[in-house]
């Protein structure tokens, strides 16, 4: 049935072929259209030559692996469980060459008013163990005055030793200093023709031993300081004096246990006079220190014997505070103490002394004083200080009645209170450029006298350092004081007691004007061993008076070369 129907399909088809034919026959032939004849065998199909036939992915089966042939060994390294951060190990510095260090000099200078200047300084080297060295000075003028001399010498000879435990030092030490009884009363200049002349000479030995600084802040520290010293002047004054200090110090957590101890000897004789006097101190302590803070408290024993005797105990008090670490600091103290006095001090300070000089202690009954210090940044630093103090038997300068440019030391019976205010301040703008300042505003309220005599209520000082390149610097200072008060007797005293008790009936004041006294200097290096200096004194040439009848040198300058090797 299947191949009936399949017969009529195909006939069916093959008819209704051959008909479509002779139709489009037909219209190409009316159309006038050239007719063909196209026979179709078989449906195009392209053939390939084996040659250009292409797959359509590589393959990748014969591509060959290489192995690369490896050389090993397993290290046997224990293994840290450490998870600290390690130590960074500093790269070492190429070794420098070693500097030459400059340990000698020589310097001369010469100028006006006779000025001569001899300086040198000599040390053994950079051995930090064992150094040995000298120092020695000479300088003189000569003023306008009759016989306005001066003259001084220095010679130093010193040593150091630094042991295993310990460090030894010691020196020798020389001074003169010759000057004349000069002074003249411009109302009475026929009254001191011929001045006297005066020498004072003083030879000083002094010891020390040191334990060397240990990082154990729990070991025991001591220090051991001996000291003496021989003073004469061109007469008949002469004074002797030995010292020995003693210092220990243990330190427990976080306090000191301490003792500070002291003996002295002191004998003045002269033609008239001979005293003996006589120390000894005893100051335990114990002292707490933590972060920020350091507080030590304590006593001050005093014994006097020899030709004062007497026992006192003094508060020794001190605390220091840091409010802000390096640029706040307060401080504060609380003591008191005897001062001995001496012939040697004395012409310190006043050197046309006169003959036959009383000589004994001043008590400092009780002394406070606090500030604050610090520093305001890099290259300024600061510190003010207020200080109330009450002596007995302050020591004061008067001239002599008979010998009127010769100096009486007279003891102001009683309490003297002293109130006054300190500053000091440090500015360095550059390494080129520094200045130093100190002020110091002084109250005295005398216990019996009119006045503190020759004691000034304001003093000025301040300095000035100019780099202006490696070879070139300028220096400059200046000092300022205020008007001090003299007195000058109308008669003789008649006894010794109006030394203690003024009499206002037989006095005078003077007033000794103030004064500013202004210096310049500069130096300049030639080369490394060669320089060459100047400088100029008073330079608004003002003669001024620290002592009554006793002026300064006028403006004067001097220069000369210094030799480093």
């Amino acid at each position: 049935m299947k191949s009936i129907k399949y017969i009529y399909s195909t006939l069916f088809l093959l008819v209704a072929g051959i008909v479509t034919v002779q139709a489009q026959d037909k219209k190409q032939d009316e159309k006038g259209v050239v007719t063909e004849e196209v026979e179709v065998v078989r449906p195009y199909k392209p053939i390939l030559a084996e040659a250009v036939k292409l797959r359509r992915s590589p393959n990748l089966d014969d591509v060959k692996t290489y192995k690369a042939k490896f050389n090993y060994s397993i290290t046997d390294r224990k293994l840290e469980l450490n998870s600290d951060i390690q130590k960074l190990q500093a790269q070492a510095l190429a070794d420098e060459k070693a500097s030459v260090l400059v340990n000698n000099y020589v310097k001369g200078a010469f100028g006006s008013q006779a000025t001569l200047l001899g300086e040198a300084y000599f040390n053994t080297g950079k051995d930090e163990g064992l150094q040995l060295g000298g120092y020695f000075k000479h300088f003189s003028q000569e003023g306008k005055l009759n016989k306005q001399n001066s003259s001084s010498q220095q010679l130093s000879v010193f040593g150091r030793s630094i042991l295993d435990e310990n460090t030894v030092s010691g020196r020798i030490n020389f001074e003169r200093n010759g000057t004349y009884f000069y002074g003249i009363d411009d109302a009475r200049p026929t009254f001191n023709t011929d001045p006297q002349k005066q020498a004072l000479t003083f030879v000083e030995l002094e010891g020390e031993l040191v334990k060397n600084f240990t990082e154990d802040q729990d070991a025991f520290i001591y220090a051991l300081k001996a000291n003496g010293y021989l003073w004469g002047d061109k007469y008949d004054a002469k004074e002797s004096y030995f010292t020995l200090n003693g210092y220990v110090n243990k330190r427990i957590s976080s306090f000191n246990l301490g003792l500070a101890a002291s003996t002295e000897f002191g004998n003045t004789k002269d033609a008239l006079t001979s005293v003996g006097n006589n120390l000894l101190r005893l100051n335990p302590y114990i002292r707490l220190q933590v972060k920020g803070a350091k507080v030590t408290a304590g006593i001050n024993f005093v014994q006097e014997f020899g030709a004062f005797s007497s026992t006192r105990i003094f508060p020794a008090v001190t605390a220091d505070f840091t409010l802000i670490p390096d640029y706040l600091q307060v401080f504060g103290e609380v003591k008191g103490d005897v001062n001995r006095n001496s012939l040697k001090g004395f012409t310190d300070e006043n050197p046309w002394l006169n003959n036959n000089i009383l000589v004994k202690n001043t008590v400092e009954k009780l002394s406070f004083s606090a500030g604050i210090k610090g520093t305001g940044g890099p290259g300024f630093g600061y510190k003010a200080k207020l200080y109330i103090r009450q002596f007995d038997d302050m020591p004061l300068f008067v001239n002599n009645f008979t010998d009127f440019n010769k100096f009486d030391v007279i003891y102001d019976f009683g309490k003297t209170k002293l109130t006054g205010l300190e500053g000091e301040i440090s500015v360095q703008v550059s390494d080129a450029l520094k200045w130093t300042g100190k002020l110091n505003i002084d109250d005295w309220k005398p216990a019996q006298e009119t006045y503190s005599w020759f004691k000034p209520g304001l003093k000025v000082s301040s300095n000035f350092v100019y780099t202006f390149n490696k070879k070139l610097t300028f220096n400059a200072g200046v000092v300022i004081q205020d008007d001090v008060k003299a007195k000058l007797y109308l008669s003789a005293p008649v006894n010794p007691l109006q030394y203690v008790v003024p009499n206002t009936s037989i006095e005078e004041i003077v007033t000794v004007k103030g004064y500013v006294d202004l210096g310049i200097g500069a130096d300049y290096k030639i080369n490394n061993k060669f320089s060459v200096f100047a400088k100029a004194n008073n330079l608004l040439n003002k003669n001024y008076s620290r002592y009554l009848y006793y002026q300064v040198n006028g403006f004067n300058i001097f220069g000369g070369l210094s030799y480093s090797f």
